[in-house]
């Protein structure tokens, strides 16, 4: 299980956070277009092939331009639903040099939303949740974080709430934060964390855009913030390749620690521990069930093995007696007590003696609640060696 120490991360997984207009997509743009750009230059394999763009808010419309400057083919695919972007997964795995999912919040959404139209509900329960949780971790996160391609996951900022009881004994809410719009733990598993924000200068009019890196396992970025701006100082449009370079440098040195180019070993997702979780009482119950009806046909047919009428009336007088019930009834529906307690009564009428199951059942019963009033009419009795007072 273990070996020696090596850098085997070789791709970049980014998630970038942001309310509408604060430069989420242009900036995946960029960092995308930059990265493939340095990876040409190293001359890495596979740098070549296209970028693959998962829209679901028609943002890679505007940004055409960019690839087409850089020289870079973008393939583009315009769905919305979770079943459409495990398919996306696939396709970029397969076919591209890194991917973009522009936002993630979408085949989020549509996955509660599918459920609930299936299963004909207006709301999900807490059990529901987590099942869809485990399953979108499955087969979208673990698959997302574990393939051999660049990919940047975009998703929509949400407030970050906690609870809190105020002195008047009313639930109050308090925003102590911001978060990406998606299943919980998803926000938290790229090893580059950003969430931009969009400021505008009241006097210029000029719209910046901020960037703070908000996870960097590098450390060499964490908590830092830098400001990408779209215009000069005379108010012109910044060129394209300016713009690249400055979000690229912005994060290289997260990059510069990835292994590009070498070998990239996933984290093993598959297996379990179920064989160092030991086995409680109550889960035998089911094992102990098809002992004791597997001892009842085998009963059976030592006594009454033929298959003649009159052999196999015998056999159903038999359980009408000893269950009160037929086959079908005694195998679906009848608890272990009583299979047990059913199988001694047949046991004692065909072998003339009780079945091994006799002396547990009668460590099973419970004796009758006495709930009787006392008798205080008689005079108590005299303790012994305490003289009676004389009336």
């Amino acid at each position: 299980m273990f070996q020696q120490a090596t850098n085997t991360t070789a791709y970049l997984k980014a998630g970038i956070t942001g309310e509408p207009g604060a430069g989420k997509s242009t900036t995946a743009a960029l960092l995308m277009i930059g990265l493939v750009k340095y990876l040409r230059h190293m001359g890495v394999p596979g740098a070549d092939k296209p970028v693959g763009w998962f829209d679901t808010e028609k943002g890679s419309d505007w940004l055409i331009p960019l690839f087409e400057e850089a020289g870079i083919a973008l393939m583009v695919a315009k769905e919305r639903t979770y079943a459409k972007a495990l398919e996306a997964l696939k396709y970029m795995e397969a076919n591209c040099v890194g991917g973009i999912f522009d936002s993630v919040t979408h085949p989020w959404e549509d996955l509660k939303d599918s459920f609930m139209k299936k299963k004909q509900r207006s709301f999900l329960q807490i059990d529901e949740i987590v099942h869809l949780k485990g399953l979108w971790r499955k087969e979208f996160s673990d698959v997302f974080m574990n393939s051999p391609f660049h990919c940047i996951i975009c998703g929509r900022a949400g407030d970050e709430t906690e609870n809190w009881t105020d002195e008047n004994g009313k639930r109050q809410f308090e925003k102590i934060g911001v978060k990406m719009a998606v299943e919980k733990n998803t926000a938290y598993e790229p090893s580059l964390s950003i969430l931009m924000e969009r400021d505008q200068d009241m006097r210029s009019k000029l719209v910046s855009h901020f960037a703070t890196v908000t996870k960097d396992r590098s450390t060499l970025i964490d908590g830092k913030q830098f400001t990408f701006a779209c215009y000069d100082k005379d108010g012109g449009r910044l060129p394209a390749d300016v713009m690249i370079k400055q979000v690229f440098a912005a994060f290289k040195p997260h990059i510069d620690k990835l292994s590009l180019g070498g070998k990239h070993l996933a984290v093993q997702t598959g297996g379990d521990s179920v064989h160092v979780i030991k086995t409680e009482k109550r889960d035998w119950q089911p094992v102990q069930r098809r002992i004791v009806l597997d001892e009842i046909k085998d009963l059976l047919v030592m006594h009454v093995p033929g298959q003649a009428a009159a052999d196999k009336q015998r056999r159903v007088v038999l359980l009408k007696e000893h269950f009160s019930a037929g086959w079908v009834e005694i195998e679906e529906t009848f608890d272990l007590l009583t299979l047990r307690a059913g199988f001694d009564s047949l046991h004692c009428a065909l072998e003339g003696k009780p079945s091994r199951y006799a002396a547990a059942m009668e460590a099973e019963i419970v004796p009758p609640l006495v709930d009787d009033i006392p008798d205080h009419s008689k005079a108590p009795e005299a303790v012994s060696g305490s003289p009676r007072r004389a009336a």
